[in-house]
Order: C-alpha cells, then sequence, then structure tokens
C-alpha cells in the first residue's frame, strides 16, 4: 500500500544537471571520515555520564544494545560532523580542529532527539526501540538534559576566544532548535498553519543546527564572523532542504530505509511542509483534505485508524500538490544553500565536498 520509497525522486533534477549522484563515493568517504574522526571523542564525553546515564547513552548512540552488550548500530547519517570537520578546512584550519564542534553540535543534535522522541511517542528510530521505550521518560528526558549540558562544556573546557565564540553560536542555535520543537507542537492543534509560519519552524528545528555545524568548524579555526555567518547561511538553507525531504518521508518514506512507520507524520497529525501546502493550494483534494483533518483533531478514534484512511489522507495530499509542491522547495533551497558558498573564501576542493553533501541530503532515502 506504501508507494515504496518515490518521496524525493522528484528532487533528482536538482544534482542531475551537475552530474552529481547521492551515492557518490567520496561523500560517503566524507561522511565515514566525519564519524571516524567525531566518534572517539564522542564516547569520551558519554563516559563522562553519571550511571545510569552513561549506559542509556550509549544505547542510544547504537554503541550498545538494550540489553548492554556491543552492538554496531546505525549511528545515523553524521552529516553533521562532516560539515563541522570541513568548516574547519573551510577557515584553513586542519579537520581536527573541528572536532570538538563536531562533538558539541552532535550532543545537541541527539538531546533533541531523545526529547523529541518522547514528545511524538515514537517508539523506533534508527530500526531500534527509542530510549523512552526501552528505559522510560525520566532517563530518556535526563540523558537528553545531560547531552546538552555536556555540549557547551566540551567546547567551553577549550579556553581559547574561538571557543567562546563557537559556544555562542551553539546555544544561540540551540535556543532556536528549542523554538522550533515549541512551535511544531502547537502546530500539532491548529486546524490552518501558513507555509511562512511552517518554513520559520523549520528553520529553528533543522536549520539553525544545520548552520552551527557548517560555521562552528571554522570558528574553532580562527575564521572571522563574516566568514562564519556566510558559511551558516549556507547551513541554514540546507537544513530546510534536508527538512522538506524529511517531511517527504514522513510520509511516503520507505519503513525499511526510515526506520519509521508508514504514514508517520500523518500519524502524528504533524502540519509539515506537504500537509500545509495541500491545504494552502485551494481546489477539490484541499478542501476535502481540510475537513479530514478536523475531523481527525477531534476523533476519540485517531489511533485506531486503518492504513487505508491515512493512505486516503496522503493521496489528497499529493493530489492537492503538497507533495509536489515541497519537492521544489527542497531543489529551491538546495540552490539558496550552493550559492551562499559563493562568498566565502575557501580551498575549491572544500566547496565541493560542501557541494556534494548538499546534493546527498536533497537525494536521500532515509
Amino acid at each position: 500500500m506504501n508507494p515504496g520509497n518515490p518521496a524525493v525522486e522528484n528532487t533528482d533534477a536538482s544534482v542531475g544537471a551537475a552530474g552529481r549522484g547521492v551515492e557518490k563515493a567520496d561523500t560517503v568517504a566524507l561522511l565515514e571520515r566525519g564519524r571516524t574522526l567525531s566518534t572517539p571523542a564522542l564516547r569520551d564525553a558519554v563516559d563522562r555520564l553519571a550511571a545510569p546515564m552513561d549506559t542509556v547513552a550509549a544505547y542510544h548512540f547504537g554503541w550498545i544494545d538494550a540489553h548492554g552488550h556491543p552492538a554496531d548500530g546505525d549511528g545515523g547519517k553524521a552529516v553533521r560532523p562532516a560539515l563541522a570537520l570541513l568548516s574547519a578546512e573551510a577557515a584553513g584550519a586542519a579537520p581536527e580542529v573541528g572536532i570538538p564542534g563536531a562533538v558539541a553540535v552532535e550532543l545537541v543534535h541527539n538531546f533533541s532527539l531523545l526529547h523529541d522522541d518522547l514528545m511524538d511517542g515514537d517508539e523506533q528510530r534508527r530500526h531500534r526501540d527509542t530510549v523512552w521505550k526501552v528505559h522510560g521518560p525520566a532517563l530518556a528526558i535526563l540523558v537528553g538534559d545531560a547531552l546538552f549540558a555536556l555540549a557547551n562544556e566540551i567546547l567551553l573546557e577549550l579556553g581559547t576566544v574561538e571557543a567562546g565564540r563557537a559556544t555562542r553560536r551553539l546555544t544561540t542555535a540551540s535556543r532556536k532548535l528549542i523554538d522550533g520543537q515549541a512551535q511544531d507542537i502547537s502546530y500539532e492543534h491548529r486546524e490552518r498553519v501558513s507555509v511562512e509560519e511552517c518554513l520559520e519552524m523549520e528553520g529553528n528545528k533543522t536549520g539553525a543546527l544545520l548552520a552551527c555545524a557548517v560555521s562552528i568548524g571554522a570558528v574553532l579555526g580562527g575564521a572571522d564572523d563574516r566568514t562564519a555567518d556566510k558559511l551558516e547561511e549556507y547551513g541554514y538553507h540546507l537544513g530546510l532542504a534536508f527538512q522538506a525531504v524529511d517531511d517527504l518521508l514522513g510520509i511516503w518514506g520507505d519503513p525499511e530505509s526510515t526506520g519509521k512507520q508508514t504514514w508517520s507524520d500523518l500519524r502524528q497529525r504533524k502540519k509539515s511542509l506537504p500537509v500545509v501546502a495541500a491545504l494552502a493550494a485551494g481546489g477539490p483534494a484541499s478542501e476535502r483534505l481540510a475537513e479530514l483533518l478536523a475531523a481527525d483533531a477531534k476523533s476519540s478514534d485517531f489511533e485506531n485508524f486503518s492504513e487505508e484512511e491515512f493512505a486516503a489522507r496522503a493521496a489528497l495530499i499529493e493530489e492537492a500538490g503538497g507533495r509536489q509542491w515541497t519537492a521544489d522547495e527542497a531543489r529551491r533551497q538546495h540552490a539558496v544553500a550552493v550559492r551562499a558558498l559563493d562568498d566565502v573564501d575557501m580551498p575549491q576542493r572544500v566547496r565541493e565536498q560542501l557541494v556534494d553533501l548538499a546534493d546527498f541530503v536533497v537525494v536521500r532515502k532515509r
């Protein structure tokens, strides 16, 4: 019943013209480098936590299973660490200079995931039970809080002027991320959300931290604020493209790839971009969708809806144009992100790698 994973196929044009592909070998290697260089420092940071938080965090990161045995779980795409290391190179520093920034951003990102999973009631992440499902809500909250505190500690203990500047950018991004999550929750209880409101929310929730990831290494490497700001512009729009693709996957993604339920965002009544764009489009499909969603908000039996009922809502979103609009928006944000790099003086190799990472973000299946 789920139509496979054509969620992002319509975004291929954004990279096709440039002759790039989602699984380009050097892009995969770049992501692996970010993971390899940052993971030892990330493990050292988690080891500072008191028991049982250290064990719970290790489970969340996929380093152990629910019984405490070593595991080789899916630790995510590692886009943010890769960006932080490239950011340092953009400033003319060695990639290792960006490691504390990569770790700090990854800690904040995972703080948000732990809390998001609990708030959204998600029982699966990366094909495993979420922390709150295994260890309970209280520990999910505490470990998330601990990771957030660790992120600032990792940067501030460097004791440099650059570390202070990097921490300021991280705390600003963290506040915006939390703002975005609060907006996301509030929108679930509203019948109508404008496209502009949705983009603002997603810019806060996803764009702010990606923007920080791609500037934090540069700041640690001594870059001036103008360079860091331009890199943040790239990261912010990349984050909007990333979230647009996530929104497509949240409805039409293949559970085998995403690790989440079919029609995941519809089950949570999320006002994601495809939904908001469809409701704003007008026409019979848009009006019928609005009627159904309004009825859903009042239904006492929503949690027991069948696959067919969610599939019908997804079909209306697509018929009203919400799916295509979101794919087009992902392409547009991708283009804006890449153009921002024109204003940064950096090695050509680093520029090309940042473009390749942008392509990877927009054309993916999970």
